[in-house]
């Protein structure tokens, strides 16, 4: 029986630390052999592969080709890429298959799998299981499959920058926290016209100035700072592998993502009328409120680029966004996560308008709220734990329970799930006044205070 780490096999991707006991050549081998044989008891044996900057991720890279074609699988290498251009490369090829190689936003020493299985759709749950399984059971299909080797970034950007229409240039601060993004974004902004100025945007895997993660607060004042320094008109933060992104405005205020999808729905609501937006729990009730005043029909649901995506295509809808980041567009794109075809149609917005980002974001309804919120608590201990803070929550309020609890209070809300990729709680709060916000949060900590598992100290 082969060995490997469960809990590497998450909600919706695999990710782990660089280790011995975790993500090694010989895991990544076998998670490659499991992917492939998956693909071919689907009926499919064509796979674009592509890699984050990381330090491991030549080196997983070359084992995990020589994994998929071990088992008959055909390969078209991307090289260094970020991850909406493997699923865009996916389209461009025609291609089912397709790995990533990343550890996303993690910290430095974390690494992981993102998998398609057909397009704009990535393995989650029972599918990920099954690739478990396979390993366990040592059960890989065998063959001969092939290498080609595709530089796609010039022909990706060509696509998404004919697809917006950018009526001014603007000077942008592009802040990649030396992560991938780094090596290919502020070219593609420089091509749609911008003025870029690059923050961090060399390739260093130590990430010697902040963890390229848009969602933290570190990263927000840095690119803040970078803003009003060199008196840019806003500043945009890409993650790890350029699937999220962060804005701040010209005056260097951080700007979170539930609040600029509304101004991308705003814009996919005047092109396409009645239109459906998705959204994650973590988004404010203003983006709900936005989306209905101007004729779209909003829906709520779980957290997590593979769940909202999937949502995006039951629902047939236009667009999706997650307060990670994660922006998902139907109308005029293919449906996928890509933050460089974000920033490109806030930049289309932004250069529409005639006043600074900072009045047009004024312009949208607001509740006071927090950043996300972490709090330790063990991988095999999370979800039993969310399971009984909502039942307890469920007793006295109102609780969605799509993904953990999401607590409404009528005049504010408070959430807590489970983070699929590190051993944490996440939380946020919203509420109309300050007061009542950390009345709220004080329910939340009090209640979360009766589980020993959970870490007492909380994390912005």
């Amino acid at each position: 029986m082969a060995a490997i780490g469960r809990l590497m096999f998450r909600e919706y991707d695999i990710r782990g630390r660089v280790s011995p006991q975790e993500l090694n050549s010989g895991s990544v081998e076998l998670i490659a052999k499991a992917y492939g044989t998956f693909l071919r008891d689907h009926n499919i044996t064509d796979v674009v592969l592509g890699h984050d900057s990381r330090h491991c991720s030549e080196d997983f890279h070359h084992v995990a080709l020589q994994g998929l074609i071990s088992t008959g699988c055909d390969v078209i290498d991307l090289g260094m890429v970020l991850t909406p251009m493997m699923y865009w490369a996916q389209y461009h090829f025609g291609i089912e298959g397709g790995v990533m190689i990343t550890g996303s936003h993690n910290p430095k020493g974390w690494s992981g799998f993102k998998l398609a299985l057909g397009y704009s759709y990535t393995l989650i749950g029972e599918e990920l299981e099954e690739l478990y399984q396979l390993i366990v059971s040592d059960s890989f299909a065998s063959g001969r499959g092939s290498v080609a080797r595709r530089n796609v970034i010039d022909t990706y950007a060509e696509d998404i920058l004919s697809r917006v229409d950018i009526t001014r240039p603007l000077k942008v601060v592009v802040d990649a926290g030396n992560g991938t993004a780094g090596a290919i974004v502020p070219d593609i902004l420089r091509k749609a016209g911008m003025n870029v100025v690059e923050q961090f945007c060399e390739l260093d895997p130590d990430f010697p100035n902040h963890e390229p993660d848009p969602d933290t607060v570190a990263t927000v004042q840095a690119l803040g700072d970078g803003v009003r320094r060199t008196n840019a008109d806003l500043g945009f933060a890409f993650d790890g592998d350029g699937d999220r992104l962060g804005l701040v405005d010209e005056r260097g205020q951080g700007i979170w993502p539930d609040r600029y999808l509304i101004l991308l729905a705003r814009q996919v609501l005047q092109k396409k009328p009645g239109a459906k937006i998705i959204y994650d729990v973590k988004c404010s009730q203003a983006l709900e409120e936005d989306i209905r005043a101007h004729g779209g029909v909003p829906i709520i649901w779980k957290t997590g680029h593979s769940h909202i995506k999937r949502k995006l295509q039951i629902e047939e809808g236009a667009l999706a966004g997650e307060m990670s980041g994660h922006m998902f567009f139907s109308e005029g794109y293919y449906g996928f996560d890509d933050a460089v075809f974000a920033s490109l149609k806030l930049l289309e917005y932004f250069s529409s308008q005639d006043v600074p980002l900072s009045e047009i974001i004024a312009g949208t309804p607001y509740y006071i709220a927090t950043p996300t919120i972490h709090v330790d608590c063990p991988d095999d201990k999370k979800y039993a734990v969310i399971e009984d803070i909502t039942n307890e929550f469920k007793e006295k309020y109102s609780v969605i329970d799509i993904n953990g609890a999401r607590v409404n209070f009528g005049d504010g809300w408070g959430l807590v799930r489970a983070s699929s990729n590190l051993p944490q709680l996440t939380l946020r709060f919203e509420a109309k006044s300050q007061e009542r916000l950390e009345e709220i949060k004080e329910i939340f900590r009090q209640t979360l205070g009766k589980f020993e598992s959970v870490g007492k100290k909380w994390k912005t």
